[in-house]
């Protein structure tokens, strides 16, 4: 008996130690490049403290991102696989546009192509940002013309419709005695979720006056990315991707996915039998399915929304002949919902904060939108009128930059890439490797943007933003894969801070957190404690 204990004994310590050689080895990663790297702790790497929530995501990568102040890339590992953080804005630029064919997809948590024969119904596997590959450079060039400034003015009217909506609800509110204190991110999820019931989903929802309606609790369900449930999902799809895929979990939460699903078939088989025609998402999945999108040849791809307009690479303006299935079709609607609602909540939530620790920039604003009403002379808002808005522009890039919708994105290594700075330095990143865009980071970084925890609309003036690094500024990301959206996320910013401050002025209040903190248990920069602003009614005589 006492033997076998003691080869039980000695089999444990000899697996422990294979085990522990095993991580060592995979720590001895960088030790071959000429790049700095963080001290990695044993089996979390540099992930421990967002993983037992200790920081939040953008202040994690902020403190890896300022180790080696002077480092172009540096190296950390996430658990016990290597990441390669990229700090040069000329490498990011290089890695992204340049070298984009070593670099095209996203690292992969979902079904690859091959898997996705044996499992066609994943829907996040299907979306556009999940796509791999010649299938997402279909998809992206299927989905392009969709996103034109011409596209966005036919739009335009259903997102105005929501504006104004907004401001006749909290106008009844201020009549009926209602107290006008409001949670900026639980009132913009619920006024982006109907900006993307109707864009998306071609339906109305009144999520501000109905807040119980089905579109928005299953809307709030299926990516609920505060729940225990979902973390330990990404955690798993993280630290075990192969088994994740080979389990067939998807990240979505499956009832609230076949909801949406089913609203997006009803919807298009109505039309199709009553010939009816919208300005909306819905219709042009409904060209796509006919094959009648296209590019407008004329058109130019312009920064006609804004300054943190991306413009469009030859990738989404190519041509292909492949035939979409109705699931892929449908997972693009259900990754607006999924990326627009969080854009616009967490842009609106921090904008409306901005202007309210600082009248005198919330002043000269609601200044220039009153000079923009009175030049329409009764005639209502349009596209054009509201992108030539130059105030308005400077605080939405600003808001952008100090507080991107995406904190950090990744790209993952296609083939054999010979980094080379100019300067001297080359190393080869192998096949399979991950490398990190930080744009939370790089666009808090002083070298760039001095003074850059500061809010200062005025870096963005028609003089200042030439001299900006455009490879600094990437909210929206950078390259063939930036965001596919960002004309309409702007649009719909814009024009519910047009409607909103035109009615009512933007007041801190005893629960106004100043300065705002970042919750630790989310993957965006989501308020800790929210932002809380009270909608004072403005006179006639303001108006």
């Amino acid at each position: 008996m006492l033997k076998v204990d003691l080869f039980m004994a000695a089999a444990v310590l000899v697996a422990v130690l294979l085990f522990c050689r095993y991580v060592a080895k995979k720590y001895q990663y960088f030790l071959t490049k000429p790049v700095p790297c963080v001290k990695p702790t044993f089996l979390l790497g540099s992930s421990g403290p967002t993983i037992f929530r200790k920081v939040d995501v953008a202040t994690h990568f902020k403190k890896i991102y300022d180790v080696f102040p002077q480092a172009p890339v540096i190296g950390f590992y996430d658990f016990t696989t290597p990441m390669y953080l990229l700090r040069d804005p000329e490498m990011i630029k290089k890695v992204s546009i340049k070298d984009f064919d070593y670099f095209t997809d996203h690292v992969p948590m979902m079904p690859t192509d091959a898997e996705k024969e044996h499992n066609p119904d994943t829907l996040f596997g299907n979306t556009l940002l999940s796509l791999r590959g010649q299938k997402w450079r279909d998809m992206r060039s299927t989905l392009s013309p969709a996103f034109t400034g011409s596209k966005m003015r036919h739009m335009f009217e259903l997102v105005a419709e929501c504006g104004r909506s907004l401001v006749e609800h909290f106008k009844a509110e201020a009549a009926a005695g209602r107290t006008m204190e409001h949670e900026m991110k639980e009132t913009f999820s619920k006024v982006g979720s109907d900006l993307i019931a109707t864009l998306a989903f071609g339906i109305k929802v009144d999520s501000l006056r109905e807040p119980e309606n089905v579109f928005y609790a299953n809307g709030k369900k299926m990516l609920n990315l505060k729940s225990l449930a979902t973390f330990v999902k990404f955690l798993l799809i993280t630290f075990v991707p192969r088994l994740m895929r080979w389990l067939k979990v998807d990240v979505l939460n499956g009832q609230s996915a076949a909801y949406f699903k089913r609203i997006i078939l009803d919807n298009m088989e109505q039309r199709e039998a009553h010939k009816i025609l919208r300005n909306d998402m819905i219709q042009i999945l409904m060209e796509v399915r006919k094959g009648t999108l296209q590019h407008q040849k004329e058109e130019k791809d312009t920064k006609d929304a804004g300054f943190a307009t991306v413009e469009e690479s030859q990738v989404g303006k190519s041509s292909h002949s492949r035939v979409w299935t109705e699931n892929e079709l449908v997972a693009q609607c259900l990754l607006f919902f999924l990326a627009g609602l969080d854009t616009i909540s967490t842009c609106m939530t921090f904008l409306t904060y901005e202007l309210t620790v600082d009248p005198d920039i919330q002043q000269r604003l609601y200044e220039e939108i009153t000079e923009t009403d009175k030049s329409l002379n009764g005639k209502p808002l349009s596209y054009d009128v509201l992108q030539r808005m130059q105030y308005m522009d400077m605080i939405v890039s600003e808001t952008l930059r100090k507080w991107p919708p995406g904190v950090i994105s990744n790209r993952y290594c296609n083939k054999n890439y010979l980094y080379d700075d100019g300067r001297g330095t080359q190393f080869v990143i192998e096949k399979g490797q991950v490398i990190l865009i930080p744009s939370y980071c790089i666009q808090r970084d002083p070298r760039y943007f001095p003074d850059p925890d500061r809010f200062d609309p005025e870096r963005f003036n028609e003089a200042n933003r030439a001299q900006i690094n455009t490879c600094a500024y990437i909210p929206f990301g950078v390259g063939p894969r930036n965001c596919i959206g960002s004309r309409l996320a702007l649009m719909e910013v814009k024009c519910m801070v047009y409607y909103l401050l035109k009615d009512f002025e933007l007041i801190a209040t005893e629960k106004t957190q100043i300065p705002v903190s970042i919750a630790r248990d989310s993957f965006g920069l989501h308020p800790e404690k929210g932002v809380w602003i009270e909608f004072k009614p403005r006179s006639s005589q303001d108006s």
